[in-house]
C-alpha cells in the first residue's frame, strides 16, 4: 500500500536524532550528527521524510563533495514498520530534486552486493550499475562493542537531465 500522499520532506535536524534509533546504533546516529554539521556548511543535504504527524519515517543524505559534478546519496533508511509503501521512492525523488536544485545532473549511490532488494529499487528508479568497490564502516553490537563491517558495494548512477517521461 502506497502511503506517499501524506508525506513531506524537510531537512533533518539534531532534535530528530533521538527518535531515529530505528535507523542505526548510537555510533551511526553520532555519524549522522556530524553530517548535520557538514550540512550547515552546504557540503551535504540531510533529509527527513515525515508523515502527517511529523514523525520521521525515512532519512538520507546527499553529499556534494564525494564525487565531483554529482550528488551522492547515502545513509538512506526507511523505518522498518513502513517499508515497501513508497517512502523510499519518495525519499530518493526528494534527494534528486535537491541535486537538480544545485544545478547538478548526475546522482550516484552505492548499495551492498548483499542487498538485492535495495538494488532492485534503485534500478527501478533508473539507476545503472557501473562499478564495484570495497567499503566499510563501524557498527555497534548490542553489547556496545564496535567492529568494522567490511563489504563490497555496487555503485550506480542516474542521469537527472532525463525526466521520467523521457524513458
Amino acid at each position: 500500500m502506497d502511503i506517499t500522499w501524506g508525506l513531506t520532506v524537510r531537512d533533518l535536524v539534531h532534535a530528530d536524532l533521538a527518535s531515529c534509533g530505528w535507523a542505526g546504533s548510537a555510533v551511526h546516529l553520532d555519524g549522522v550528527a556530524r553530517q548535520l554539521e557538514r550540512a550547515r556548511g552546504g557540503a551535504v543535504d540531510y533529509l527527513a521524510v515525515c508523515g502527517t504527524t511529523g514523525v520521521v519515517l525515512a532519512k538520507g543524505g546527499v553529499d556534494y563533495e564525494a564525487t565531483p559534478g554529482a550528488g551522492t546519496l547515502w545513509q538512506l533508511a526507511v523505518r522498518p514498520a513502513v517499508q515497501s509503501r513508497g517512502i523510499g521512492t519518495f525519499l530518493v525523488g526528494a534527494a534528486e530534486a535537491r541535486i537538480r536544485d544545485r544545478g547538478l545532473l548526475r546522482a550516484e549511490l552505492s548499495v551492498e552486493e548483499s542487498n538485492p532488494r535495495a538494488r532492485a529499487l534503485y534500478e527501478r528508479l533508473g539507476y545503472v550499475a557501473y562499478d564495484r568497490r570495497p567499503d566499510g564502516w563501524d557498527v555497534q553490537a548490542p553489547d556496545g562493542s564496535i567492529r568494522r563491517h567490511e563489504t563490497v558495494c555496487v555503485v550506480l548512477w542516474k542521469d537527472l537531465a532525463r525526466r521520467p517521461s523521457e524513458g
